[in-house]
């Protein structure tokens, strides 16, 4: 059900940011915030020296905010820098870990990628993104003797794309799917996104 409405919110937006607006040239400076669905799947992964013993996924509500920098080279193509940070609610995976119970809580992540793009019009602007990520993770088993909780920091590497429409010549509003690969020790931890975000263009 819950996905159920993040989808017909997401259609309702792509419906919305079709309408008429002014120009924008997507050349500069911006910041913005953004929200969205969050899928996150852990298997066989290790983390903190704890082995999963079995798939687990979870779905969440994501928030965050972003910073960056877009260049553009000709009348069509745009190419830029960003920086972002997030976090999800009620995100918490739960799994068996030799017989134990296991808990996965991501705290928070941040994200330095590059963007590329292309103006299919003066309002419009077709994406793709890739780069870094890191994403700080606790860890908590539950054994019959003791509970222990660790923590640790997850590098990992990012894809996406998305269409970024111009509400006025400052105000704009994007619509991405991003896909997060966190797997180490020959494990998978990785996480699905569906965001909407808003900016603002210095």
């Amino acid at each position: 059900m819950k996905r159920k409405l993040v989808f017909a919110a997401l259609a309702t937006f792509a419906g919305f940011v079709a309408t008429p607006s002014q120009a924008e040239d997507f050349d500069g400076p911006y910041i913005g915030a953004q929200a969205g669905w969050n899928r996150a799947e852990v298997a066989d992964a290790t983390i903190e020296s704890q082995p999963v013993d079995a798939e687990s996924s979870r779905d969440a509500l994501v928030l965050g905010g972003y910073a960056g920098y877009n260049h553009k080279i000709d009348d069509r193509l745009v190419i830029g820098a960003e920086v972002g940070f997030s976090g999800a609610f009620d995100d918490e995976l739960r799994a068996q870990s030799g017989g134990a119970a296991i808990t996965i809580d991501p705290r928070y992540s941040f994200d330095l990628t590059a963007r590329a793009g292309y103006l299919v019009n003066d309002k419009t602007l077709v994406y793709v993104r890739g780069g870094y990520a890191n994403s700080r993770v606790r860890t908590t088993l539950v054994t019959n003797d003791a509970t222990t909780r660790e923590s640790d920091n997850l590098d990992g590497w990012l894809v996406g794309g998305g269409v970024e429409r111009a509400l006025t010549e400052k105000v704009s509003t994007r619509l991405e799917y991003r896909y997060t690969d966190f797997g180490n020790n020959g494990g998978r931890y990785d996480q699905h996104q569906a965001l909407v975000g808003i900016s603002y263009n210095f």
